[in-house]
């Protein structure tokens, strides 16, 4: 059996600061996720795609930010359980955990972080005739390396940041870009959005609007598209590449079975130390939901810092919590 002091759920960007503000508190981590790498969503759905919003990056790869992560907690020295899931919290007499994975991990510690990001997730495949048939074979739902669509012909169908995001990154890339969404706004960001149609208006991509798909066909891979365009006929494109991006369903799996208040598939926490209805169980990031929450990297990397004060007590329960600055004592002193 594996002891530590916080056993993390995810790996993901957030659960890993997590174990660096843990670190500062003298306190171990060990982290669990059902992916087989660390970096969540980041490494599995846009491991090249660039983040705005991260303090002192003008921008960042989703990759590269993992890899800083992770040079960040190296000197902690966190423990991995990668490619398995959890299946169930065991409380101890003592008021410890027992964390028990589907492949026969068992985690003792004192505290669980749930930072699952949305959880199981995957992405929501809309009703197009013909899409199952060419999963794999032109039909992706997510971009982990853009090189794969260098001089192709990709054709995304979304409203909302990942396929503005994408449609910008791959214009350089692709040979020909089209973007078809079935309304004439977007629910992406304004920025994003009016890039986008600049693009446009200079020829660099196809912008298709109050549009939607209808089917997929090719022999061996994919090799057209057809749609019914605002004029309600009909049209057909021929392509390469289908990229829809409709987001992902999250499902909460056996986190759900907890005991946990849960709100819209996101679990109820106290803004106080962000800890659940359920003593020595905290959760930080995007699977989380209080009034006013913004799913965004940087609320969960101050979540986690929250969090650690508060798990402190059960990790130290004699002792008194005194933070210090990283500033004036430098991390190689915790």
């Amino acid at each position: 059996m594996i002891s530590t002091d916080l056993c993390i759920i995810g790996a993901g960007p957030v659960g890993l600061f997590a174990v660096f503000e843990a670190g500062l508190l003298k306190m171990r981590c060990h982290l669990i996720d059902t992916l087989p790498q660390v970096g969540g969503q980041l490494s599995e759905i846009y491991p090249q795609k660039p983040i705005y919003d991260i303090p002192g990056y003008p921008e960042i790869k989703a990759q590269e930010l993992v890899e800083r992560l992770m040079e960040q907690i190296a000197p902690f020295n966190p423990g991995f359980t990668l490619g398995e899931r959890v299946e169930a919290l065991v409380r101890q007499d003592d008021g410890s955990i027992i964390v028990e994975t589907n492949d026969g991990t068992k985690i003792h510690c004192q505290v669980v972080v749930i930072a699952g990001g949305l959880g199981c997730f995957e992405p929501r495949k809309p009703e197009i005739k013909g899409l199952l048939d060419f999963e794999g074979k032109g039909v992706e739902y997510m971009v982990k390396n853009p090189e794969h669509f260098r001089n192709k012909r990709v054709i995304l169908a979304g409203g909302g940041d990942s396929a503005l995001d994408w449609t910008i990154f791959l214009a350089d890339i692709a040979e020909k870009v089209t973007l078809i969404h079935r309304g004439d706004t977007f629910r992406g960001a304004p920025d994003s959005a009016e890039k986008v149609h600049q693009l446009a208006s200079v020829g660099k991509i196809d912008l298709i609007l109050q549009s939607n798909l209808l089917s997929v066909s090719g022999a061996d891979h994919l090799e057209e598209v057809r749609y019914i365009g605002r004029d309600q006929v009909e049209k057909k494109i021929e392509t390469d590449f289908l990229i829809p991006l409709f987001g992902l369903s999250p499902k909460l799996g056996p986190i759900a079975e907890w005991g946990l208040n849960i709100e819209k598939s996101a679990i109820e926490v106290n803004t106080l130390d962000y800890s659940t209805n359920v003593e020595r169980v905290y959760a930080i990031g995007d699977i989380n939901t209080y009034p006013g929450k913004l799913k965004l990297i940087l609320c969960g990397f101050h979540e986690a810092a929250l969090m650690v004060q508060s798990a402190f007590k059960y990790v130290y329960p004699d002792q008194k919590l005194s933070f210090k600055y990283t500033t004036v004592y430098g991390v190689n002193t915790f």
